[in-house]
């Protein structure tokens, strides 16, 4: 059966407007077009089965965007054949089909301008594409970043999965997105869900709002780290050391001590890894916290006599060897060391701590050598 008379001259009305995108709601079987103008809609009156007009309606709408009813399909397997790019006409006439994986096709490209990111946004307005248009840097600058943070900021409450909120927390930080007020609030947040300070520690690791004190060890050898100019462990220490790199540390601690499932561990795992990147050694993965630890004692006796730079600070700051030692361990861990607990249990909370206490104590011990002793 085909659409009613009516519902067809009104979609067709509709189709030959200068449309920007569609959205079609299935449940009040109402189409809605997003042009300059503004926002038109066409209630739909079925003379069939919802479903079944709803697909007709697309059929209808796809003949018009692309020549063929075979919608969203039939437009990925010509740009397959042919290796096209999602350029941005393919992203316009995307958002034009008012199907959802049409929509998430274009949030997950790498052709995202801000102006399509305002149409897509328009046309599907869930958390899981705000975090998607806000990975794109013209979306950050532009009038519709703002709009996409306020969005997962009011939606975090009602968010269940803490990979989400890292995520979300992670990219609400990026740039002016967010006022100071809203993240001194999302730190504070952050105390009952420690993944939101994974977020911080990700996106502002040299800016977190909470206050911390220098190490007493940068007052005691600030001038001869600072004397070794372009030296690695010298400037990571200086980083450290800090008031700034004491609160990271200090909440990379916090988060350690109790995180709630296995992704806030392995994205921890992977931000402490990139903050001691500088420093890192190799690239070599381990799976056991012994022989990673034991490997750094080992390469600390002998690049100590084989390395300008490692050799320098230690002969020049012979105390400041443990801190050293702690930050080529956190720059060698990552996700592997997980692994062999990981991929034998779904376990989340005190009982995942427990399995990973193993791995985490050896760690709280060397971070220990970059806190203040209290």
């Amino acid at each position: 059966m085909n659409l009613s008379n009516e519902d067809n001259l009104r979609m067709n009305v509709l189709l030959h407007q200068d449309l920007q995108a569609i959205r079609i709601d299935e449940s009040k079987m109402i189409v809605y077009g997003l042009s300059e103008k503004g926002e038109a809609k066409v209630p739909l009156k079925a003379n069939c089965k919802d479903e079944v007009y709803i697909k007709q309606v697309k059929e209808l709408i796809s003949t018009h965007v692309l020549g063929s009813p075979g919608g969203y399909p039939i437009f990925l397997r010509r740009w397959t054949r042919m290796g096209q790019s999602r350029t941005n006409e393919s992203l316009e006439r995307l958002l034009l089909l008012g199907e959802s994986e049409a929509i998430v096709a274009v949030v997950n490209s790498d052709e995202v301008t801000n102006e399509i990111a305002r149409r897509a946004w328009w046309a599907m307005p869930t958390a899981a594409n705000a975090r998607c248009l806000l990975r794109h840097n013209d979306v950050v600058e532009g009038d519709i970043g703002k709009e996409l943070a306020e969005f997962l900021v009011e939606f975090l409450p009602f968010e269940e999965e803490p990979r989400a909120m890292i995520e979300s927390a992670r990219l609400v930080l990026q740039g002016n997105l967010i006022s100071d007020e809203v993240k001194n609030s999302l730190w504070k947040k952050g105390s009952r869900k420690n993944a939101l300070h994974v977020g911080f520690l990700t996106t502002l690791p040299d800016k977190l709002p909470v206050e911390s004190k220098a190490h007493t060890l940068l007052k005691e050898h600030n001038d001869i780290l600072n004397a070794l100019q372009d030296n690695i462990y010298a400037n990571i220490l200086l980083k450290i050391l800090s008031a700034k790199g004491q609160a990271y540390i200090k909440t990379v601690v916090a988060v350690l001590k109790k995180p709630s499932n296995q992704d806030v561990v392995i994205s921890l795992f992977k931000v402490i890894r990139e903050y001691f990147s500088s420093i890192r050694p190799n690239d070599v993965t381990y799976q056991s916290i012994e022989t990673l630890i034991s490997d750094t004692d080992k390469y600390m006796t002998i690049t100590a006599n084989q390395t300008k730079e490692l050799k320098s600070i230690i002969n020049s700051a012979p105390e400041l060897l443990p801190a050293i030692k702690a930050a080529l361990v956190l720059s060698l861990i990552d996700e592997a060391l997980l692994t062999p607990v990981f991929s034998r249990t779904d376990a989340i909370g005190s009982l995942m701590r427990r399995k990973i206490e193993h791995i985490v104590s050896p760690l709280l011990n060397e971070i220990s050598n970059l806190l203040e002793k209290n």
